[in-house]
């Protein structure tokens, strides 16, 4: 059957993954390491500086931490001062026991060839997002900036998040060929992130937290949204170079709700997930999903894509201009095209393709807005 084109229209949000200080998030970093570590307010200006530490999980990746130390090779816009150190300069090391993420952790339970191996680590940034994108070409691929507060995390439309501390923030760098298969690649990355989250639920014997995937790159848990997903990229010498951008709520309840907080419901136990464990396993597991990706299509992965989303046989709301009149027609949500958006069928059992307009929206009411021109 022929594919008919419609437009989705997303309500906007304005989206946030705290409601702390971040100037108290500031101070008790400053309290908590032995090394100067100078941070700006979230009203930034020209004059504002940030502090990346560098570690590497073999000899290869620390000897580039160090290049990329000595050559001063890392920019941010809007920050003039960016001071650089690497992991071992640190008098306080970064452990498991304090505010920021265990180093050391996930390094040891990293097991792949070519993602996470290469770490960028900051007490605050503006953006995760924003060190991979702007620093793409001094990085190797694979390489991941993780931060423990960020003031200006970006989402789509342009939409702002904050996130302070119980929130894991962080951005990799991954290097296509085939520019059709780079809008698919953040349904590869939402899936490895659910799936990490069983992962880490199998082995320490927890009851499953079933994460689901809100098209195209939210994550829900009941109703909330617990996580978001961010890829761009750019065109340079025959290659798409993408920034993909995570945030997960992993152990601060509000505005929505976070993994601890579901896991406390579901079970009695004493565990509680810990940002380097789920980092690391979405690593491992995403260097395993996005081989099968590269190597056989997407339809190798697009069942269980499926079985994780909350879209199958969803019936939504299309308006249509015709004419003078806007039309209103029921279609059923089957899957996805081939090119990454929404197949539905109508009831007058024409297939159709539908189309975010880029900004949010709410799927769960089942009514969706052509955008009409």
């Amino acid at each position: 059957m022929p594919y008919t084109s419609s437009s989705l229209r997303f309500f906007s949000v304005r989206n946030s993954l705290c409601f702390l200080s971040l100037r108290e998030v500031i101070c008790a970093y400053k309290r908590s390491f032995g090394v100067s570590i100078s941070m700006a307010s979230p009203a930034m200006d020209s004059s504002s500086s940030c502090s990346l530490v560098l570690c590497g999980k073999s000899t290869v990746e620390s000897e580039l931490a160090k290049s990329i130390k000595n050559n001063s090779a890392l920019k941010l816009p809007d920050i003039n001062d960016v001071s650089i150190l690497l992991q071992s300069e640190l008098e306080k090391p970064l452990q498991e026991d304090s505010d920021s993420i265990g180093v050391d952790s996930f390094m040891n339970s990293l097991s792949t060839n070519q993602f996470g191996r290469f770490l960028i680590w900051s007490p605050w940034l503006p953006s995760t997002h924003d060190v991979v994108s702007h620093n793409f070409c001094q990085l190797p691929v694979g390489a991941v900036c993780v931060a423990d507060a960020q003031s200006r995390g970006r989402g789509r439309s342009r939409n702002v998040w904050e996130s302070p501390r119980g929130c894991l923030m962080f951005s990799f760098t991954i290097q296509m060929e085939d520019g059709r298969a780079v809008p698919l690649l953040q349904y590869v990355v939402s899936l490895a992130i659910t799936e990490a989250i069983k992962d880490v639920c199998d082995k320490n014997g927890l009851p499953c937290v079933d994460v689901k995937i809100k098209w195209p790159n939210d994550l829900y848990f009941n109703g909330l949204k617990i996580g978001g997903i961010l890829c761009t990229s750019t065109y340079k010498s025959k290659k798409f170079n993408v920034s993909a951008g995570i945030g997960l709520n992993i152990d601060n309840e509000k505005p929505t709700t976070c993994l601890n907080a579901i896991l406390r419901e579901l079970c009695v136990g004493s565990y509680q997930f810990s940002r380097q464990d789920i980092l690391a396993t979405f690593f491992n597991k995403f260097e395993e999903l996005y081989d099968l990706f590269i190597n056989q299509g997407f339809q190798t992965l697009e069942e269980l894509y499926c079985k994780t989303w909350l879209h199958s046989g969803q019936r939504v709301i299309i308006q249509e201009k015709n004419g003078d009149q806007v039309v209103e027609n029921v279609v059923t949500i089957q899957g996805l095209t081939s090119s990454g958006y929404l197949l539905a069928i109508g009831e007058d059992n024409q297939m159709c393709e539908l189309h975010p307009d880029g900004n949010s929206f709410d799927f769960f009411k089942g009514l969706i807005k052509r955008k009409l021109e």
